[in-house]
């Protein structure tokens, strides 16, 4: 099963080109807390970010270069074959865009902090509301003046992948 898990604004945004452009720190442990579990994946500008790997365990990121990779990080140069391979557990997808948009018709679930506002992104998650059906979403949270709630979707038409 592969699981996204990201934060975007109003419209779709994931970051801008100097990274993510807000700071909630409910949201930081929302993500820390639903990615404890399971396989952790990412593209490799996402690698790039992270000094070493999320709670201590290997990360895997998915990359098509050939150099080696900081200590804790494997290389994975195919993402459906390494979903398949991986079919009884959780992978957590924690993007960036390009991950999340060539990997969309793998998502069996969403797990996604939406903000209520247009944070003027340059990257963003993919449209996804036509395959998925929301089905929970928290009530509110307001932190440095910005709103969000955490949802999560289900899967409602077959894979494509």
């Amino acid at each position: 099963m592969m699981r996204f898990i990201a934060a975007i604004d109003s419209q779709r945004g994931l970051a801008t080109d100097e990274g993510i452009p807000w700071t909630l720190p409910a949201d930081q442990r929302f993500f820390v807390e639903q990615t404890n579990d399971g396989i952790i994946l990412m593209g490799f500008g996402t690698y790039v970010e992270f000094d070493s790997p999320m709670h201590g365990r290997t990360n895997f990121v998915a990359t098509l270069r050939t150099e080696d990779l900081r200590p804790g990080f494997v290389a994975v140069h195919s993402v459906p074959e390494f979903v398949a391979a991986h079919h009884d557990d959780v992978v957590q997808n924690i993007g960036g865009a390009g991950l999340f948009g060539s990997t969309l018709p793998l998502a069996d679930e969403l797990v996604l902090t939406r903000i209520r506002a247009d944070f003027g992104c340059t990257k963003f998650f993919p449209a996804f509301e036509d395959a998925f059906t929301l089905a929970s979403e928290s009530e509110p949270v307001t932190e440095n003046d910005v709103t969000y709630t955490f949802q999560t979707w289900l899967r409602t038409e077959p894979h494509l992948g």
